[in-house]
C-alpha cells in the first residue's frame, strides 16, 4: 500500500505546478494505476494516522481530493470522496498545519473549499489564499473567485450535473451550452483588466 511519503514525492516533486491541472490522460492513467486502491482503502476509512501530522494531512487531502478528479474525470465517482477531503483540510486549517507547508503545495489545503459546492467555503478558500499564499496565491485566486461566482449564481456546479445524474435547470443548460466555467473564468479575467 503506498504511503503519504509517496504521494507527496509523486504530486508534489514528480509531477509539479506545471502539470497539477493539466488535462492529461497519460498523468490520469498514471494517478489510477499508482493510488487507485490506497483511495479505495482511504474510502473504507483506513489511514486515519495520516491526519496526526502536517505532511500526512496533506498527502490524504491530495489522495481523496485532487486524485479522484484525476483518476475518474468527467465521472461521478471524481466527486465522491470530496466531503472526507474538506472535513480533513478543514481540521488542518484549524490546526495551522497548512502553514507548516511551503508554496505552491501549500494550496492543496485549500482546494477541497474551492472546490465545495458551499458558498461560505468558497468564501473562505478565498481569504485563505489571499492571507496564506502570499508568494503563489495569485495563480489560483482567479480560479477561486471564478467557483465562488459559479456557486453564488447556481448554488452548485452545473458542469458535474451529467457526471453526477442531477437534472439541469434550463440556466444551467444554457451556462453549459455559452462555456460554462471558462466563459465565467474570462469574464472575471476581463474585469479584472
Amino acid at each position: 500500500m503506498t504511503g503519504p511519503e509517496d504521494i507527496l514525492a509523486f504530486w508534489i516533486d514528480e509531477v509539479g505546478p506545471d502539470r497539477w491541472y493539466a488535462k492529461d490522460e497519460a498523468l490520469d492513467a498514471r494517478v489510477r494505476d499508482l493510488f487507485e486502491e490506497t483511495w479505495e482503502a482511504a474510502m473504507e476509512g483506513r489511514f486515519g494516522l495520516w491526519l496526526t501530522y502536517p505532511s500526512g494531512a496533506l498527502a490524504y487531502i491530495l489522495l481523496l481530493d485532487q486524485f479522484p478528479r484525476n483518476m475518474y474525470r468527467d465521472n461521478g465517482k471524481a466527486f465522491a470522496s470530496d466531503e472526507i477531503a474538506l472535513a480533513a483540510a478543514k481540521q488542518a486549517i484549524w490546526r495551522g498545519w497548512d502553514m507548516k507547508i511551503d508554496e505552491p503545495a501549500r494550496q492543496f489545503f485549500y482546494l477541497p473549499l474551492m472546490h465545495s459546492e458551499n458558498l461560505c467555503d468558497q468564501d473562505r478558500c478565498i481569504r485563505l489564499l489571499k492571507e496564506r499564499m502570499q508568494e503563489t496565491g495569485d495563480s489560483n485566486l482567479l480560479h477561486a473567485r471564478a467557483h465562488r461566482e459559479v456557486i453564488r449564481d447556481f448554488g452548485r456546479f452545473p458542469t458535474r450535473n451529467s457526471a453526477l445524474d442531477r437534472s439541469s435547470t434550463a440556466a444551467e443548460r444554457a451556462y453549459v451550452e455559452q462555456g460554462g466555467y471558462g466563459a465565467t473564468l474570462r469574464k472575471l479575467q476581463a474585469e479584472a483588466a
